[in-house]
């Protein structure tokens, strides 16, 4: 973690033109239950305070990002012709300095690379996405290959935390990739799906395997993370990718 920033940066073996963090919680404006770094205008928190915040973000990148509007969907867009305000939940780059960008609050932010740093993608990753086919979609887009592939997942809900009821499990247990490490049972008549383990399954079919995770939990940790399902309405983190 950066310490002064308050960002999480991952710990992948990525080429070193390839640059990429996770904001958390930390070293923002925002007051009350967005203290301090939100970055989302879509949550009702103080519109100067997000301006203040994006500021400081941008500050940390080589350009401004545009942002997609995410919807839980299955859309991998272009990171060089987004407009803001696109729908998307993913998106794929080869340019230089063109920021991949992507808020979170508990769904996983999935980052990929090749080999050789000269293409990037990033996935906002909550059930829906996953199960809908997101991460093959942006494998797709990109043409990756198993062994030229890095893939790092960043912090989310984790499987202590992520309780589901009998329609979700149903669902989950019904995908062809599903294995059973994608579902724990914590507590009597309870139980808990593990999103690593959803999409490392999904990937694995793809022929990637090259994948390392923060094994940070983003409900459980709340001085460091925002979490939606903790917190009901709450502030946004973001994880940026970008080449240099």
């Amino acid at each position: 973690m950066n310490g002064e920033n308050r960002l999480i940066i991952p710990n992948w073996p990525a080429p070193k033109n390839v640059k990429s963090f996770i904001t958390t919680r930390q070293g923002g404006q925002s007051k009350g239950c967005y203290d301090s770094f939100n970055l989302s205008f879509n949550v009702k928190d103080d519109p100067e305070h997000v301006k203040t915040n994006r500021i400081i973000l941008n500050s940390l990148l080589p350009q401004k990002p545009s942002w997609l509007k995410q919807i839980h969907g299955n859309r991998i867009v272009e990171a060089d012709k987004i407009n803001n305000g696109d729908l998307g939940d993913g998106m794929y780059t080869a340019s230089k300095n063109q920021v991949c960008a992507i808020m979170i609050a508990d769904c996983v932010p999935v980052m990929f690379c090749n080999s050789d740093g000269s293409k990037i993608g990033l996935v906002h990753a909550g059930w829906r996405g996953i199960v809908n086919g997101i991460l093959e979609n942006l494998v797709d887009s990109l043409k990756f290959s198993g062994k030229d592939t890095i893939v790092y997942l960043g912090p989310r809900i984790g499987p202590t935390a992520f309780e589901i009821g009998p329609d979700l499990f149903k669902l989950i247990t019904s995908q062809r990739s599903f294995q059973p490490n994608e579902i724990l049972d914590h507590k009597k008549g309870k139980r808990f799906a593990d999103l690593y383990a959803m999409i490392e399954n999904r990937l694995l079919i793809k022929g990637l395997d090259n994948i390392h995770k923060a094994e940070l939990c983003t409900f459980n940790n709340p001085n460091l993370f925002f979490s939606h399902r903790r917190d009901g309405n709450t502030g946004r983190m973001a994880a940026c990718i970008w080449l240099t």
